[in-house]
C-alpha cells in the first residue's frame, strides 16, 4: 500500500499569502499529477490551522518582529507573521489543488503554546497528531511526501514518519516541494537522507 502526504500547500504558503515561498505554487501542478497519475491508494493531507494567538507568531510577543528569534514552550522559536489562522482564507488550500481527491486531511498547529511543524507531532514530540495512526490502520508500507515548505514542516515530517511508521519506506519529492532559505534546503536534504529517507524526482514516481 502506497500512500502520498501533501504538506501545507495552503495559500498562506503561496505568492500572496501571509507567509509565502518562493515559487510555493509552482508545485501544485506536479502534485496535482501525482494525485492523479502517481499509483497511490492513499492521499493525505496536512493543513495548517493556527488560532489567532498562536504563539509561534511574532504578533504575541511585544518587540519582536517576523523572524526574529524567541522562545516557546522553552525551546528558541522562530516567529512567524500571522499566517494559515483557522477559518481565514490564508488557511484554506491553494485554490488549484485538488483536494477533492484527498481521503484524509490532518490538521496542525491547533495549540497555542507550542509549534507544529510536523504533520505527526507538534515540536516538543509530547503531543502526536492522528496521522500516524491512520497510515498504519490503512496498513501503509510506501510514503511519499512533498509540499511547503523544505526546509520545515516537509523535513520535520519526513523525519517523523522515519520515527513513527517503522518498517515504511520514506521517499521525499523534491520537484514537487519548495523551501524557505536555499541553504536550509540543501540542509534538510541532506538531513533526510541521512535518516534514510529517499529523495526522487516526480518524473520517477510518475513513469512508474
Amino acid at each position: 500500500m502506497k500512500a502520498l502526504l501533501l504538506v501545507d500547500i495552503q495559500n498562506g504558503f503561496c505568492p500572496g499569502g501571509n507567509l509565502p515561498v518562493p515559487d510555493g505554487e509552482k508545485i501544485v501542478p506536479v502534485a496535482n499529477r501525482l494525485i492523479e497519475e502517481g499509483g497511490y491508494d492513499v492521499i493525505v493531507a496536512s493543513q495548517d490551522w493556527h488560532p489567532e494567538d498562536h504563539g509561534s507568531f511574532a504578533s504575541q510577543h511585544p518587540g519582536k518582529r517576523p523572524f526574529d528569534m524567541g522562545e516557546l514552550c522553552g525551546q528558541p522559536q522562530m516567529l512567524w507573521p500571522d499566517h494559515c489562522v483557522q477559518g481565514t482564507s490564508d488557511a484554506e488550500f491553494h485554490p488549484d489543488l485538488k483536494i477533492d481527491e484527498v481521503d484524509y486531511i490532518q490538521q496542525k498547529g491547533e495549540n497555542p503554546a507550542i509549534d507544529s511543524y510536523s504533520a505527526f507531532r507538534d515540536n516538543d514530540k509530547a503531543a502526536v497528531t492522528g496521522l500516524a495512526g491512520y497510515l498504519r490502520a490503512q496498513q501503509i508500507n510506501e510514503l511519499d511526501i512533498c509540499g511547503l515548505a523544505t526546509d520545515y514542516c516537509v523535513k520535520f515530517s519526513a523525519l517523523d514518519a522515519v520515527e513513527m511508521l517503522p518498517g515504511v519506506q520514506i521517499c521525499f519529492i523534491e520537484d514537487a516541494s519548495r523551501g524557505i532559505d536555499p541553504k536550509g534546503v540543501k540542509a534538510a536534504i541532506e538531513e533526510m537522507r541521512q535518516k534514510g529517507v529517499g529523495v526522487v524526482r516526480s518524473r520517477q514516481i510518475l513513469k512508474d
